[in-house]
């Protein structure tokens, strides 16, 4: 029945639109991740229409509507907890889902219903929205799916920068390449992780049920120019942006001491993993992929620290608060294996040039990023 649907769908549209996706729709299109999706999915084929959907909720998503306009980008104000703004922004026959309350943190001591309403009704919407026209689905989640207590319970030992699984120790989903997509998921990993898990969940009922293609992308700490980081989303960026403009930061957590881990991927290595596997759907559709910058791109916070000091040319006091939130996780890196194995792809911006990118970028733009990522 759901194929029926689909191919009744698709026999309107122009001969070869479905595979080359002439009519685009980024959702969160404003954002960071959504932003630089849309311009790059534009840039390599100026004659596709290219829509970017966003509530500019965020503070400086503003920044972002003139590097749409020159891009070539359409941006449509709506947001996705609204089912007839996305009808309003017009069919797609691909839609990248990239609209998110982001943080892990969300909810915590006070209402969750944004976080909801936004990651999981929204999702609804969205999904919805390509049933109506047939489109395609990349849906963009998260590695914090996957349950806290398992995450803090591996075995780590300290070295003198970082902690590190075990030499040799190895479990279900786990192993020193990292975290894989066999690993447990039974057991509480936030809300915000709980709307994203449901959401996938929601996504692949969709493609059983009427037939839509849809691509799963687990992603771990995305970065690189253009992203408004704060302390509890866009990490990285914020190391710079304190490097360059001055103001507070503090190792927090897990002892205050920056040995925990995180492998960081820069957005223009998920773009070129999304343009392989749009350029392949039928195969990449109903897949689930942990996607991040894996163990040779990973970083500590002390790490991190030093690189930041040593491109930007500033020491700043780093602070230390032992106190570990009840999201925080010690440890989590991506195991690409599947991914690679599917694509061909990996990541080809290491630590040290992603972060080379993002200090050009702060310099170039100081006068108008300072206002916003300044102390």
């Amino acid at each position: 029945m759901g194929r029926r649907f689909r191919t009744r769908v698709l026999s309107f549209q122009a001969p070869g639109v479905a595979s080359n996706h002439r009519k685009i729709l980024v959702t969160g299109g404003a954002g960071f991740v959504g932003s630089n999706v849309a311009l790059s999915l534009k840039r390599d084929d100026p004659g596709r229409d290219v829509v970017a959907l966003d509530n500019l909720k965020r503070r400086g998503s503003e920044l972002t509507l003139e590097r749409l306009r020159a891009g070539g980008v359409r941006f449509e104000h709506g947001d996705i907890r609204n089912a007839e703004d996305l009808e309003a922004a017009g069919e797609c026959d691909l839609l990248v889902e990239c609209s998110a309350e982001p943080s892990v943190h969300a909810g915590y001591g006070g209402s969750p219903a944004y976080l909801i309403n936004t990651n999981l009704t929204g999702t609804v919407h969205c999904l919805e929205h390509a049933r109506r026209h047939g489109s395609d689905v990349v849906f963009l989640s998260t590695s914090r799916v996957y349950p806290i207590a398992p995450l803090r319970a591996l075995p780590l030992i300290e070295d003198a920068d970082r902690l590190v699984v075990a030499p040799g120790a190895a479990g279900r989903g786990w192993s020193e390449r990292g975290i894989s997509e066999d690993f447990s998921l039974g057991g509480s990993r936030s809300l915000y992780g709980a709307t994203k898990l449901s959401s996938e969940l929601l996504a692949e009922e969709y493609r059983a049920m009427y037939g839509l293609r849809v691509i799963v992308n687990r992603c771990g700490v995305l970065t690189g120019p253009w992203q408004m980081g704060k302390v509890d989303q866009g990490v990285v960026v914020l190391w710079m942006a304190r490097h360059v403009f001055g103001g507070r930061l503090a190792y927090m957590g897990f002892g205050g001491q920056g040995k925990q881990v995180r492998d960081v991927l820069h957005v223009e290595d998920l773009i070129d993993l999304l343009r392989l596997q749009l350029a392949d759907v039928d195969r990449h559709s109903g897949q689930v992929y942990n996607v991040g910058g894996g163990h040779g791109v990973s970083v500590s916070l002390r790490e991190l620290t030093r690189a930041c000091e040593r491109i930007s040319g500033r020491k700043l006091e780093i602070g230390s608060d032992a106190g570990t939130r009840d999201a925080d996780v010690p440890y989590y890196v991506t195991d690409c294996s599947l991914v690679t194995r599917a694509t061909g792809w990996t990541p080809r911006r290491p630590v040290d040039a992603i972060l080379t990118d993002i200090h050009s970028w702060l310099m170039t733009h100081r006068d108008v990023l300072e206002p916003v990522l300044g102390r």
